[in-house]
């Protein structure tokens, strides 16, 4: 299948991305404005701009709405402030659905706050992000669950971000782990996938994505040594992919384990959201192909225009179709 006739058909498929939803703020700041607070003494950060885009799973929803995914939605949790305000508004400039979003008016948006200077254009300075650490309520818990499994039918592919490091405040909790473990089960079609940077041996009969760290951890975690056959084995995964950054990914699954490698990029701009990217592209190529080898190479393409750009970058058909 050519680059043009998977990017057609993917523009068809109907993607539902459900977990951590954030909230990405670029500023940047004046180190000139830097005047020390009469106060306390304390420098300021003088910020002069801000953007905002989605973050986390909202990535991986910018990269579908960005190749040419008709329809896409999220589902997440937000709080009712005024970081939930500019999410929604960056989501809906991306053609994004966030009408699934639930509002819990007791927590904060999960938000990321990077701090980039405006003479050198490097962020260098920590970030300052609005983290979830309390565990959901039992009712916006069954809220959500509820959410997911009246919109899940309607979608091809699932798409499960679950991005949180904290042991609580993760929208992934056991309950809709469950309920997206069911819908797999009972929808073998569907292609349900699965990017957890903390919690991916807990996941069962989905296709699994960690990153080598990721796998590594998870399979310590799991089966106290570093063994990814097992690893599937023990999610009862179909299939697990393991990215390896700019070497490729490898591909385990009942036939074997396979690599498929990526194209060299000798010096990448910015490799945040390259799994996003990566799970974006490879989860949508898969549900058209049912090829574990075709999938891993179309995310390894829209990776690799990505990781050329500043910030949680995106990959357009154009520029897929330039790489042939």
């Amino acid at each position: 299948m050519t680059t043009a006739e998977l990017l057609e058909k993917i523009s068809a498929l109907r993607v539902l991305v459900v977990g951590d939803i954030c909230l990405d703020r670029w500023c940047w700041y004046d180190p000139a404005l830097a005047l020390a607070s009469a106060e306390t003494g304390i420098p300021r950060v003088g910020v002069v701009r801000t953007e905002v885009t989605p973050g986390a799973g909202g990535t991986v929803s910018n990269n579908l709405a960005a190749f040419g995914v008709a329809n896409v939605a999220v589902l997440g949790v937000v709080g009712a402030d005024g970081f939930a305000w500019e999410l929604r508004q960056a989501l809906a400039a991306r053609g994004i659905d966030g009408s699934l979003l639930l509002e819990v008016p007791e927590l904060q948006t999960f938000t990321y706050t990077k701090l980039i200077n405006a003479v050198t254009d490097a962020e260098d300075l920590p970030r300052v992000d609005f983290v979830v650490t309390r565990a959901l309520s039992e009712d916006v818990e069954m809220q959500l669950v509820r959410r997911f499994l009246d919109n899940a039918e309607r979608f091809d592919v699932i798409i499960v971000s679950d991005q949180a490091e904290t042991s609580a405040g993760g929208v992934v909790t056991p309950a809709l782990r469950g309920a997206i473990e069911s819908t797999a089960a009972a929808n073998p079609e569907k292609v349900v996938w699965v990017d957890s940077r903390a919690r991916a041996e807990h996941f069962q009969g989905v296709i699994v994505k960690p990153n080598l760290r990721e796998a590594t951890e998870a399979s310590q975690r799991a089966l106290g040594r570093v063994d990814f056959p097992a690893l599937r084995a023990h999610c009862a995964a179909p299939i697990m992919m393991v990215t390896f950054g700019g070497e490729g990914v490898r591909i385990y699954d009942p036939a074997g384990e396979r690599w498929v490698k990526t194209e060299a990029v000798p010096e990448p701009v910015d490799i945040c959201g390259a799994g996003d990217s990566f799970s974006a592209g490879a989860a949508c190529a898969f549900a058209v192909t049912r090829d574990a080898v075709a999938a891993a190479e179309f995310g390894n393409r829209v990776a690799s225009i990505t990781i050329m750009k500043k910030g949680t970058g995106t990959a357009t058909p154009a520029e897929l179709l330039a790489k042939g």
